[in-house]
């Protein structure tokens, strides 16, 4: 008898399988290859949609001592379910929790699944635990807001400074003197800038718009130093110049005056003839200790006189 062995390893359709997408056989059913590698008969989408109706079921939600009725697709979700809830009862959908048959049940569970069907009742209860991390999580972002803000707001600020500070470095550079208070009042008003930015805290995108409005604030303020020694020597040299005018002129004014009193002078000298005094001192003698003579010559003092009298001449000086 011979046998005839079936080999191995080669599928056989049976009865109503096709090549995957292609047209059946007679007798043979169509297939198709789902994305997981099964094999599983061909859907008439068609049909499907034509003849599967998902029906709407009716739940009851109960809300403390009160119940409220909703009207939701059974196939939808318990977020679903939460969200239809949070209108009347004012509860955020993060901040419930429903329980059907005793169990909590997560957001993403369909309620068909959990075997909720049309006249079910579910309890809700508010999740304190979630409305403080909501809470917390709410003044975080509320402060983060406000940093941002006033980091704005002082940021349009310096830009007006900015503006000033240019205008400064151009009338300086091309050598025009200004007031050196407007550079004081300027330097003062970015420093409480500064200190504004100082007291702004927080991480993240804040720490990081805070740090390069303070680099940006530092550079002007060092600009500013730089201007105020550029714009006080621009201010030495016309009080320099200024000065030497004014010595100039005094000068001019004083050496007139000062060569005619210098004439005066030298006429009234002039005019009074010079004195001679000589004196004639006597010599003690060595061996004579206890006796002592004492003679003075004449001393003769000679003043311009005339041959009519004796007396000298004196000149007035006014």
């Amino acid at each position: 008898m011979n046998m005839k062995s079936k080999p191995t390893g080669v599928f056989t359709p049976a009865r109503g399988i096709t090549a995957v997408g292609g047209v059946g056989l007679e007798g043979y059913a169509p297939w198709e290859m789902r994305p997981g590698g099964m094999l599983v008969q061909k859907r008439n989408s068609d049909a499907d949609h034509s003849s599967v109706v998902v029906p709407n079921i009716k739940v009851k939600v109960k809300h403390g001592s009160s119940y409220l009725e909703f009207n939701i697709s059974s196939q939808a979700s318990f977020g679903d379910l939460k969200k239809m809830v949070a209108g009347p009862t004012g509860l955020h959908h993060e901040e419930q929790k429903l329980i059907f048959k005793d169990k909590e049940r997560e957001s993403r569970t369909f309620l068909d699944v959990a075997g909720v069907s049309n006249g079910s009742r579910i309890v809700l209860v508010e999740d304190v635990d979630a409305k403080e991390r909501r809470y917390i999580e709410a003044r975080k972002n509320a402060k983060i807001e406000k940093a941002l803000k006033d980091i704005a707001e002082i940021s349009l600020e310096v830009d007006k400074f900015a503006k000033q500070v240019i205008n400064l470095e151009t009338q300086i550079c091309a050598g025009k003197r200004v007031v050196e208070k407007t550079l004081l009042n300027l330097v003062e008003q970015l420093m409480t800038q500064l200190i504004k930015l100082d007291e702004v805290a927080g991480d993240g995108d804040v720490k990081l718009k805070r740090r390069l409005q303070v680099k940006r604030v530092q550079k002007y303020i060092e600009t500013l130093d730089v201007l105020k020694i550029r714009n006080s020597m621009i201010e030495n040299a016309p009080l320099q110049q200024h000065q030497q005018k004014i010595t100039a002129g005094q000068k001019l004014q004083i050496n007139p005056n000062q060569r005619q009193q210098e004439q005066h002078r030298k006429h009234r000298l002039a005019m009074v003839k010079p004195v001679v005094v000589t004196t004639n001192w006597e010599t003690f003698d060595a061996g004579m200790s206890t006796k002592m003579s004492y003679q003075n010559s004449a001393s003769t003092v000679n003043y311009g006189t005339n041959n009519a009298s004796s007396r000298p001449r004196w000149e007035y000086f006014v």
